[in-house]
This record gives structure tokens, sequence and C-alpha cells, in this order.
């Protein structure tokens, strides 16, 4: 079994990590490049960068500050936010990003992961998707940060984003995000099984036993947190060191 994955987020909003409830009630908490460096000691397997206003307010994630995170750490680094074209990719990639990370852009134009895996390779391309549960059981995409419900179903878009060449589904919870109440287990096992691409948890994670849970539900392949690093409640090494006592592997 491949060992699961840790992997703090940064949502950052004019140059600064920011954290809030269901996508609203926004504070900052803390400086991008800073946190970057903190996780990266504390043994983060991954960084997520995702500037959270970029796509809403029509402009391209912060090269100047993917630069400055790039340096501080050697994890792999997915960065999103605004990015719409293949040009965009390649700017991300060169300030640093291992990964570029694909939501409102590519539900308006799908063909845009076919595009950038042809490119650059499956392995690079991450579909972030932001799903809200619906009134009959299933879940729509949501783009713009929540404010603007495609009508697309999740399951069938992540199967048609593998299709395209998406290599990795970096999955949120809407209903969860800033909750603490737990990841959204039944949202993460519904598009593990509809694909065979690995699917990062996030949204609602408040606790070592919520990260415990969605490991052990075999509902994702890694987990991102936000607030509970940024607030120090726990840290990266806590998480292991926990998952590592329940006989879940994680990687040193």
């Amino acid at each position: 079994m491949l060992s699961k994955r840790i992997i703090p987020c940064l949502d950052v909003r004019d140059g600064k990590v920011v954290k809030g409830i269901n996508f609203v009630g926004i504070k900052e908490v803390g400086d991008p490049e800073t946190l970057a460096r903190e996780y990266y000691d504390q043994g983060a397997d991954e960084l997520v960068f995702l500037d959270i206003t970029a796509t809403h307010e029509g402009r391209v994630t912060m090269v100047n500050v993917v630069e400055n995170v790039a340096r501080q750490i050697c994890i792999p680094f997915t960065v999103g936010g605004g990015i719409r074209s293949l040009e965009d990719m390649k700017r991300m990639l060169r300030a640093g990003a291992d990964k570029v990370s694909l939501n409102s852009s590519a539900l308006r134009d799908p063909d845009l992961i076919r595009q950038g895996a042809e490119m650059f390779g499956n392995q690079c391309i991450v579909l972030a998707v932001d799903a809200k549960k619906q009134e009959d059981g299933s879940w729509h995409a949501v783009i713009n940060g929540g404010r603007i419900d495609t009508g697309k179903d999740v399951l069938e878009w992540v199967r048609e984003a593998v299709a395209l060449g998406a290599g990795e589904i970096l999955l949120t919870s809407m209903d969860a995000d800033g909750t603490k109440q737990g990841f959204d287990i039944e949202l993460c096992k519904a598009v593990r099984n509809a694909v065979s691409v690995p699917v990062i948890a996030s949204g609602g994670c408040g606790s070592l036993a919520h990260f415990a849970e969605v490991f052990e539900e075999d509902a994702a392949d890694a987990a991102l947190a936000a607030s509970l690093f940024h607030y120090h409640e726990l840290t990266v090494q806590d998480v292991k060191d926990y998952l590592k006592e329940r006989h879940i592997e994680v990687r040193p």
C-alpha cells in the first residue's frame, strides 16, 4: 500500500495566507513564505498554494509569491488560482511549482486539461473540485470560490477530467470546509471509487482522529488541512506520529 500523504494548504489572498468557514468569513493567518518553510521543516509531504480570489478577480496567480514559497521548500508543490491557459501553467511551473491545479478554467474549457497533460504530463495536472451536496444526495461542482453552482455532477466531472488527462483530484467539500467536523467521507469515497487517480481529501479536518478516519475508511490517498496547522493546534509530525500508532503507513 502506498504511504498516505499529509498536505498543508496555503489559501492566499493579497499575498497573505487566509482561512474562513464554508469559504466565507476570511481572516489573515500568516505569511506564505514563513508558513511554507515551517511546514516543510515539520515533514509535510507536499504543499498546496491556492490564490483563492484570482479567478473571481480575473487575474493570474501571484508569480512572485509562488517563487518565494518555492525557494523555501524541497517537496512537491501544487499551485492553483486563475490558471486559464497553457502559458499560465508554464509560468507557474517555471516559478517553481511541480503541479498546477485547475478548477474554474477546466470546467469552462475541459480541453485545457488535455492540453496541459500533453504538454507537461498527467502528473503535473491536478483537478481541483469544490463540491456541494444537493437535496437529491448528489454533488455539484461549484466555481469562483463557491459563488457559482455549475450544475455539473461531480462524479461525472471527475471521470471526464481523468479521461482527458488529470493525474490527481483535489477534492474539497464546500459543506465541510472550515467546520472542523471531519472530512466528508461519503463524498471522498464516491469520488475515489469513480476514478483511478489519487484523491486528496480537503475540507473539514478538525482533529487527529479525522486524519485517521479518512484513511481507515479508504476514502483518500492524501489528506489536506489548513486551520489546524495555521493556528498551531497540530503539527504535521503530530499527525504522522498518530497515524503510525494506528498502523497507517506514512512517509518519514
